[in-house]
């Protein structure tokens, strides 16, 4: 056919379509072929109604906006007698989606994302979205290294209209990212370097961590770790010049190029302050983190910032703006900084809003809120609100927002929000240590009640040693200044014969109120107050001083026992510390008017370092004394004890100190551990705070009344440990060796504690 012959039937074809409709008044509406579609949606979209005269550019109109609705694959219009007939064949709708050869993903995350592009059960079927449909399952698989993968899509017609969409998977094998080469980088060994990613090749924790798995945003931070590193070893022009991501014909191996370029290190020549000096300077400088001679390192220069513009927020400037401006001398390597401080307006905190909350009351809440409405914003207070609502436990997630006051510049309010969690619990467990066998335990606790921040818990524990029952009950705010209050009763049981101490029993009964009272906020003193009625239990071949002890005091012995400590905690974490201290005294005195007359004395300082970004050095010290007073006899069921998991590793539970004819210890009056432990991540498993290793130093020793502490008497032991507070419960093992074992010490070179909840 000639090319003018089809344009001109072309052009014929439009202009009889042009003149298909004659226009008329519509007297009716009439919707033929719909199944699933109601006549009123379609009429909804019919820019024609009864009584209006339909023409072409309406007719046209009418067709293209049923078309645009997606329900309809062919829409015609006719006439008859003035009654407007509107002829519809719909689009299949979704019965169903199957997926085969699925072992990655399960259905639900799969269809999960199809959702997210509008292919899902019960809608309309649009065969363009298959592809897309595709790609997203593709997109699933590459974000999992699965490059290999392929999908072929079956559509299959059922009755009334519909479809059923079925994607054959074929997954392939992961891709291992086998290589990972740094061009460029002389001033550290490039096995260094790789240590700081998070992106590896196969290792023996792979499996777990997939790390040898390509992840583009993995890739992104560990460039900028890499970055970061340099620039806080000096090199200031560091820069990453281009990256390279390869794979296999085959789609199995991976190999990445990171092209660097170092530059020179750089000290720096001078530390100068700009700007408007609210803050006497001197007491700026202080914190400044960097000093003339230094090498730099961008991590303290952004700490001197934040630490300059938080000292300007305690002081009520919410919007003070510190910025560090380098004057780079590239022949001596040197750089002068100048801290510019904009302190910006003054502002006060107008109103504290609290959300999220359904079940804990306000005030609980704000009790806990050092920063108050209508005082100046101070950005140290806003900071250890946030963090006395976390040691809270009531809530999963706290945020605290300070936005502006709209219309105003000197004013801003302070939203909390958090995300209760549950606080009550029943729970049964069931456990197994090297020192107590198996541990029975059950608890039914409620540490929000009827959400006022009271606490109640009913426990029992039953060991091979210590057989536990008891209710407990605390305000913690007893008074407004946050004064605590709580009782106790309990019935205790403990069996000595199990560990390998001398051998004796104990049943106690008792009842008891205790106090905490806040000295600051690092700062809490405890007293505490009870009453208990203890039974003691010897046996033929226990020592002869437990007989004497017995025959001289009684197997009864009733006790007013007044126990008074102090603490002191600045640790950054209660279950994973990298830095703070905590210090602890404690004592435990029998009061006249009781039958023993005793004191107990403990003291405890544990120290925490950074040595790195990886390692953090913990020193703990530990010491106790014990004595008695008036004409009674040191009670020896209230002696120290040390070996163990808790004190000196690598000996036997309790064993440490004098012991009797058959081998077993004493105790001792006097006790004194130490440890040395450097903790760092389980290898493989960098980011997981809840799993932890560490290789450690310890030392201790018990003393008997009348011996002296000897430090040649002590006991030392390595090794290593692995605490992991894992989602059965927290379990913790170490491997130790003992370094100076005398005659008639008990090694131990496993040692454990583990316990599971259901």
């Amino acid at each position: 056919m000639k090319p003018k012959l089809l344009s001109l039937l072309l052009m014929g074809l439009y202009a009889a379509s042009a003149a298909a409709v004659e226009p008329f008044v519509v007297k009716d509406i009439r919707v033929e072929g719909i199944q699933r579609t109601e006549a009123g949606t379609v009429f909804s979209y019919l820019p024609v109604k009864v009584g209006e005269t339909l023409d072409d550019a309406k007719a046209a109109a009418a067709i293209k906006t049923l078309f645009a609705t997606g329900f309809f694959k062919d829409v015609r219009l006719e006439t008859d007698n003035g009654v407007l007939i509107v002829m519809l064949q719909e689009r299949p709708a979704i019965s169903q989606i199957d997926f085969v050869g699925l072992k990655e993903f399960t259905k639900e995350q799969l269809k999960d994302g199809l959702k997210q592009i509008g292919v899902t059960e019960s809608r309309i079927f649009d065969k363009a979205l298959l592809d897309k449909a595709e790609q997203e399952l593709k997109r699933q698989y590459l974000s999992r290294g699965r490059y290999a993968m392929s999908v072929t899509t079956t559509v299959t017609p059922l009755e009334r209209n519909r479809v059923a969409i079925n994607f054959n998977v074929d997954e392939g094998d992961v891709a291992k990212i086998r290589e990972i080469n740094i061009v460029g980088g002389e001033a550290f060994k490039e096995k260094d370097l790789l240590d700081l990613f998070v992106l590896s090749t196969p290792n023996w924790m792979s499996w777990f961590t997939k790390n040898d798995q390509y992840s583009k945003q993995k890739l992104s931070a560990d460039l900028e770790t890499l970055r970061s590193y340099y620039l806080n070893q000096g090199y200031l022009e560091f820069n990453v010049d281009s990256t390279q991501v390869s794979i296999t014909p085959d789609k199995q191996n991976i190999y990445i190029t990171i092209n660097v370029t170092e530059g020179q290190k750089y000290t720096v020549s001078d530390i100068r302050m700009g700007g408007e000096m609210l803050v006497p300077e001197e007491e700026l400088r202080k914190l400044v983190k960097l000093n003339p001679g230094d090498v730099f390192s961008r991590e303290r220069l952004t700490e001197s910032t934040k630490a300059i513009s938080d000292r300007l927020g305690n002081d009520g400037y919410a919007f003070a703006n510190v910025n560090a401006v380098p004057e780079l001398n590239k022949e001596k390597r040197e750089a002068a900084f100048t801290f510019f401080v904009d302190p910006g307006r003054r502002v006060y905190i107008r109103r504290i809003n609290i959300a999220g909350n359904t079940r804990t009351r306000d005030e609980v809440i704000r009790r806990e809120l050092r920063q108050m409405e209508s005082g100046w914003y101070a950005s140290d207070k806003i900071a250890r609100s946030r963090v006395r609502l976390e040691r809270l436990s009531y809530f999963s997630e706290v945020n605290v927002e300070t936005p502006a006051v709209a219309g105003t510049t000197d004013q801003v309010d302070m939203n909390v929000n958090v995300t209760e969690k549950p606080t009550g619990s029943v729970m049964a467990g069931i456990g197994f240590s090297s020192s107590e066998g198996l541990i029975l335990s059950g608890a039914i606790s409620q540490a929000n009640v009827f959400g006022s921040g009271n606490m109640l818990s009913t426990q029992v524990n039953s060991g091979k040693i210590n057989t536990v029952y008891s209710v407990s009950y605390t305000d913690p705010y007893y008074t407004v200044d946050g004064i605590s209050r709580g009782f106790d009763v309990y019935k205790r049981k403990v069996d000595a014969t199990s560990l390998s101490i001398a051998k004796y029993n104990t049943d106690s009964l008792g009842a008891g109120v205790r106090f905490g009272i806040p000295l600051n906020e690092l700062n809490t003193l405890n007293v505490g107050l009870s009453a208990e009625s203890l039974k003691i239990s010897v046996f033929d071949d226990s020592p002869q001083r437990y007989k004497d002890y017995v025959a001289k005091s009684g197997e009864l012995n009733r006790t007013l026992r007044l126990d008074a400590g102090v603490a002191r905690d600045s640790r950054d974490s209660l279950t994973y510390p990298t830095a703070g201290s905590l210090q602890r005294m404690f004592g435990e005195f029998g009061l006249p008017g009781g039958d023993l007359k005793y004191y107990k004395l403990s003291y405890q300082h544990q120290w925490l370092y950074p040595i790195s970004r990886v390692f953090t050095l913990m020193l703990n010290g530990e010491a106790g004394v014990a004595g008695s007073y008036g004409d009674k006899d040191f009670p020896f069921f209230k002696n120290f004890y040390a070996g163990g998991n808790t004190s000196v590793r690598g000996y036997k539970t309790s064993s440490l100190g004098l012991k009797d004819p058959d081998g077993n210890a004493y105790g001792g009056t006097k006790r004194v551990v130490g440890n040395v432990e450097v903790l760092f991540p389980f290898p493989g498993m960098k980011n997981d705070r809840a799993l932890r290793m560490s290789v450690f130093v310890d030392a201790g020793q018990v003393y008997d009344q009348g011996q002296k502490v000897s430090v040649g008497d002590l006991r030392y032991s390595t090794g290593v440990a692995v605490s992991w507070y894992s989602p059965m419960g927290p379990m913790k093992f170490s491997l130790a060796k003992p370094l100076n074992a005398k005659d008639g010490d008990k090694p131990e070179t496993f040692q454990f504690l583990m316990g599971t909840v259901f």
